[in-house]
């Protein structure tokens, strides 16, 4: 019974590995190498789990060479993710040499298992890939160590994602990922002194489940900073007055002075896009233009009818509000809109555009 639920959990997860790929890939006008490899790290899983399952459920082919053929998906698992983790992070100068090892290592490994099946006695083939499995299991484990001390580490290489992405996703992952190169290292030993198969399900279960997960997440994310990279652009090439006719118009009985100030505070916030900043405070702002925040408050107060949070959010939205009605950004997810216009999380953005336009980001989108 319990055989049966880990065989039902290999070949299910090795279909929905299939489906991801072929949804990611067909949804993608223009597939890069980020996606490229997070897809080829769920493909090798996706075929070592179908192979696994093929095996447990004793299918054997009538061929002997065949019987004896077991193709290493495995070890191509990991380079994968250590080629998407570098892509992703924008540190593509790291790549040097890994890929063309990989690469080597499993047509070698391919060649000398073609060799020893013509060749060689049952025994021999079995020690083998003992061998093959202790080897691919090293060349994981040391690529897996590169990508920890990359992502904990060597923080000044994140300067450029950290703009974009907290990486708190893959710091998680990786931690959940020691574990699973650890149930790997049991489960090769369990089978050396035991010869029993079984003591990899709990390695397959952990596998699926961790980089399916990454897989979905790995897709999610990538499309978010890239959206966000690309918005950024797009914010940087926008005129001032673009934002500007956005601002709330009043009258006011106040001094022309103030009046006056207030409009300059109001084109510095603009010109220099101070409102897309998440962290943008009144004291800091109040340092910045050199007055009081006593009398900042005020003026915005005063002139905008907002307080200042309300004020710096209507600019935020109606940036927003700017991108989701136009048709050159259909194809941005409306989450990397409301983070590049200023906002710090989905949650936040979907209040203030609701409060502000009475309809959320998706409901202006669809009617505009």
């Amino acid at each position: 019974m319990g055989s049966n639920f880990f065989n039902f959990l290999l070949i299910a997860g090795a279909i929905q590995g299939f489906i991801f790929n072929g949804v990611t890939l067909l949804s993608q006008k223009k597939v890069d190498k980020v996606i490229i490899f997070l897809n080829l790290t769920v493909f090798f899983l996706s075929l070592n789990n179908l192979q696994a399952w093929l095996i447990a459920k004793g299918f054997r082919f009538d061929m002997f060479f065949l019987q004896q053929f077991l193709v290493p998906w495995y070890m191509l698992i990991m380079p994968m993710f250590y080629m998407f983790l570098i892509h992703y992070l924008k540190i593509n100068d790291r790549v040097k040499s890994v890929l063309r090892i990989a690469i080597i290592l499993f047509i070698i490994e391919l060649i000398v298992r073609t060799y020893l099946i013509l060749n060689a006695p049952v025994p021999t083939i079995k020690q083998y890939t003992l061998i093959e499995e202790i080897a691919n299991a090293t060349f994981a484990i040391l690529l897996f160590v590169k990508c920890l001390r990359i992502v904990f580490k060597e923080s000044k290489l994140l300067d450029f994602i950290a703009n974009y992405d907290d990486i708190m996703w893959l710091k998680r992952f990786l931690i959940l990922g020691s574990f699973v190169l650890g149930f790997w290292v049991l489960a090769i030993i369990l089978n050396t002194y035991f010869d029993d198969y079984r003591a990899y399900y709990p390695l397959r279960l952990a596998t699926s489940i961790l980089l399916y997960w990454i897989g979905y997440q790995g897709f999610f994310r990538y499309t978010l900073v890239n959206d966000r990279i690309l918005l950024r652009g797009k914010l940087a090439e926008l005129k001032p007055e673009t934002t500007e006719k956005e601002l709330p118009q009043t009258e006011s009985s106040l001094s022309e002075k103030h009046q006056e100030s207030f409009e300059n505070i109001a084109s510095y916030i603009v010109n220099e896009q101070r409102f897309l900043d998440t962290s943008l405070s009144l004291e800091q702002l109040s340092d910045e233009l050199n007055i009081s925040s006593g009398h900042l408050s005020k003026l915005i107060n005063t002139y905008s009818e907002y307080n200042f949070s309300d004020y710096i959010n209507s600019l935020r939205v109606a940036q927003a509000k700017s991108f989701l009605k136009d048709d050159d950004f259909d194809n941005y997810t409306i989450v990397a809109i409301g983070l590049e216009c200023g906002f710090n999380s989905r949650s936040t953005f979907y209040t203030a555009f609701k409060k502000f336009t009475n309809q959320t980001p998706s409901e202006y989108r669809k009617s505009h």
